[in-house]
């Protein structure tokens, strides 16, 4: 892809396509749009599934086995089908909330629900809740409290991983933007195939970096914090 979109005339190296993408006041629109929809489904996710989760594991074990379900189920249905059923809901949608294309924060937060709840059931299974939970109650604390100061510190990890997750998928998502007529960054990178490869290949490139980026900043994050709760179990002046 980088030789691709550096090809310039008479096979001499060119950035000229990557100049261009500064100057494509539609494709910067539609970037826009893409980081501002990672973040509100990313923080929708988590306002949803977090308190969800942790009130499951400590008050109604016998619903986690459903609540997983159907937080696996976007996985199992087709991108087009999701379309299909949602777009007699999105004209209600269109009607109370406008046509701003950061209504798809709705449409992506179920769509990052089967990934995100993976992650954070991984977080919350390496701790035990339960114990902290009554800990903290027992000494007054509310259960906002229990869940924003014991819960979210110490699934940390997960949380991370849940967000950039979600920002990853909801970057490279096309068929959902791009069926209920909306303009995000992958739409506008194929319609920017069809009249400037090079603009195209160069976007896609970047995508592909910054999704790396993500992956390794939450490996980064996750050994930092491994290696924070080694050194908290050392006692102290022990070799």
């Amino acid at each position: 892809m980088a030789e691709f979109s550096t090809r310039g005339k008479a096979g001499e190296r060119s950035l000229d396509s990557w100049t261009s993408i500064v100057d494509d006041d539609g494709l910067m629109e539609a970037l826009v749009n893409s980081l501002l929809l990672s973040v509100t489904s990313a923080v929708l996710m988590l306002v949803l599934l977090v308190p969800t989760m942790a009130w499951i594991r400590l008050r109604l074990p016998q619903l986690q086995r459903l609540v997983e379900f159907v937080c696996l189920l976007p996985l199992a249905i087709p991108a087009i089908v999701l379309v299909v059923g949602m777009a007699p809901l999105y004209a209600w949608v269109n009607y109370f909330f406008g046509d701003s294309p950061l209504t798809l924060t709705f449409a992506y937060t179920i769509l990052v629900l089967p990934f995100a709840y993976r992650a954070i059931d991984a977080g919350l299974a390496a701790i035990d809740l339960k114990t902290l939970a009554e800990a903290a109650r027992s000494l007054g604390a509310s259960w906002f409290t229990v869940l924003w100061k014991v819960v979210v510190p110490n699934i940390r990890v997960a949380l991370i991983g849940a967000s950039l997750l979600s920002v990853a998928l909801v970057l490279g998502e096309f068929t959902i933007a791009s069926l209920l007529n909306f303009d995000t960054l992958q739409v506008q990178v194929n319609l920017l195939g069809k009249r400037n490869a090079g603009v195209s290949i160069a976007v896609s490139l970047l995508s592909l970096l910054f999704a790396f980026v993500l992956l390794f900043a939450l490996s980064y994050v996750g050994q930092r914090r491994r290696q924070t709760v080694a050194e908290e179990e050392i006692p102290p002046g022990s070799n």
